[in-house]
C-alpha cells in the first residue's frame, strides 16, 4: 500500500460535521469539569498525584515502544535497581524519567510563557537529553525528510510521510497560530485538531508522539479548562493504539478530521472520568492514612512523613531518614511503625551497608489501576 502523505493546505480543516460532534462535546466537557473540580480540592496535587504523572510518562513512552513499568522506573530513581540492569531496560527507564522531567519543566515555563514554539523546542531538548535519539537534533526542527513505518523501511515502504522539511517552519507557524485561535467553537475540538496536526507535522527526528501527548494537559491548563496541568491521556491511547494510529492516518488519507475529533473527544471523556476516579481514590487514601499516622506516631511530623512517601512511593529507608526533614531517630522509629502497621511493604531487605527499599503499595496500586504491589 502506498504511503499516506501529509495533508497539504488542509489545516485547519475547512469544515467539520458538527452534528456528529455535538453529542460528544457536552459529555467530554462535563467529564473534564468534574475532574477539574476534584483536582482543585486536592491539597498539594503535584505531590499526591505524582504517581499518576509517572504512570502517564510510562504509558506515553510505551506507545513508542518502551517496556519499562512504573515500578521499575521508581526503583531505578530510588537507586534501588540491580547494577546489572540490561542496557535496553535502562534506556527505556531514562526515557520515561526525561518525559516526567519535561512535564515538570513545562509547568514552570508556562507560568511565564504561552504554549508556543519556544516552549515546544525547550521541552523537546529536555525530552531527548542523554537518551536514545539525543544525537537527533534535540530542541531543533528536522531539516531532512522523515517517515513512519517498519524499522529500517525506505520512504517508499513507509506508512506515512510527514510535511517536507522546507515547509515545516510554515507548518509550525500555522500550528502555533491555531493554538491561540479563540474563534473555535469548542476548546476540546480545538485540542483534538491540534494533536492530530502535531503528529502529522512530525517536526522532530524523534520524540514527536511523546511530546504531542505531553501538550494535551498543557493546552487544557492554558485554556482554563483545568486549574493545574495534570491530565493523563495515554492509557486510553495505549489500549487502543492501533485505532489511534489509523485515525491519525485517516486525517491525511481522506481528510477525516471529524472522525478523528470524535475519537479524541471520547478519549478525553473516558480519561477525565478515569482520572477523576483515581484522583478521588488517592485523596481518600491520603485522608485515611493521615488520621492513621497521627494516631500511630503521635508526632508533629506524621503529615510531613506521609507527604514525603506519597511523592516517592518507592524509596530507600536511608533517603527518608536523610531528606524527609524529620529528626533521624524519629524518622527511623516512624519507618518501623509504618512497616508494622502495613502502610509500607519491603521490596528489598537491608543487606550490609545497603538500605532497605520500601514501597507504599496502596498508592501504587491505585496509580496502576490494578493490584501490582
Amino acid at each position: 500500500m502506498a504511503a499516506v502523505n501529509y495533508h497539504y493546505d488542509q489545516f485547519p480543516p475547512a469544515r467539520l460535521d458538527w452534528e456528529r460532534l455535538i453529542p460528544l462535546i457536552g459529555p467530554a466537557n462535563a467529564a473534564v469539569a468534574r475532574y477539574d473540580a476534584l483536582l482543585s480540592a486536592i491539597p498539594n496535587a503535584a505531590v499526591l498525584l505524582s504517581p499518576l504523572t509517572t504512570q502517564e510518562a510510562v504509558l506515553s513512552s510505551r506507545i513508542e515502544g518502551t517496556q519499562a513499568t512504573m515500578g521499575e522506573v521508581l526503583e531505578f530513581e530510588a537507586d534501588a535497581s540491580p547494577v546489572d540492569i540490561p542496557e535496553q531496560k535502562r534506556d527505556d527507564i531514562l526515557e520515561v524519567l526525561n518525559y516526567r522531567k519535561a512535564t515538570r519543566e513545562a509547568m514552570e515555563l508556562l507560568e511565564k510563557l504561552p504554549l508556543s514554539q519556544r516552549v515546544i523546542l525547550q521541552l523537546h531538548r529536555t525530552l531527548m537529553d542523554s537518551v536514545r535519539g539525543h544525537g537527533k537534533a534535540p530542541g531543533q526542527y528536522r531539516k531532512v525528510p522523515n517517515w513512519i513505518g517498519p524499522h529500517g523501511c525506505t520512504i517508499e515502504e513507509a506508512r506515512f510521510v510527514p510535511i517536507s522539511a522546507e515547509k515545516l517552519p510554515d507548518g509550525m507557524s500555522s500550528f502555533e497560530k491555531f493554538i491561540h485561535d479563540e474563534s473555535i467553537a469548542d476548546r476540546l475540538v480545538q485540542l483534538s485538531i491540534l494533536h492530530a496536526e502535531f503528529e502529522a507535522l512530525h517536526p522532530f527526528l524523534d520524540g514527536n508522539g511523546r511530546l504531542g501527548r505531553m501538550m494535551v494537559p498543557l493546552f487544557l491548563w492554558q485554556s482554563g479548562l483545568i486549574r493545574q496541568p495534570m491530565f493523563y491521556i495515554s492509557s486510553f491511547l495505549d489500549e487502543r493504539r492501533d485505532e489511534y494510529h489509523e485515525r491519525l492516518l485517516a486525517v491525511s488519507r481522506h481528510g477525516e478530521w471529524t472522525g478523528w475529533c470524535a475519537f479524541f473527544l471520547e478519549a478525553l471523556r473516558h480519561q477525565a472520568t478515569e482520572n477523576e476516579k483515581k484522583a478521588r481514590s488517592i485523596l481518600q487514601l491520603y485522608d485515611a492514612k493521615k488520621l492513621q499516622l497521627v494516631e500511630l506516631t503521635h508526632s508533629q511530623y506524621s503529615i510531613l512523613a506521609l507527604d514525603w512517601i506519597c511523592a516517592r512511593p518507592i524509596f530507600k529507608s536511608s533517603d527518608f531518614v536523610a531528606s524527609a526533614g524529620i529528626p533521624a531517630p524519629t524518622a527511623r522509629r516512624m519507618l518501623t511503625l509504618f512497616r508494622e502497621a502495613g502502610l509500607l511493604a519491603t521490596l528489598v531487605e537491608a543487606s550490609g551497608r545497603r538500605s532497605a527499599v520500601l514501597t507504599f503499595p496502596e498508592l501504587l496500586n491505585i496509580a496502576e489501576g490494578r493490584e501490582v504491589f
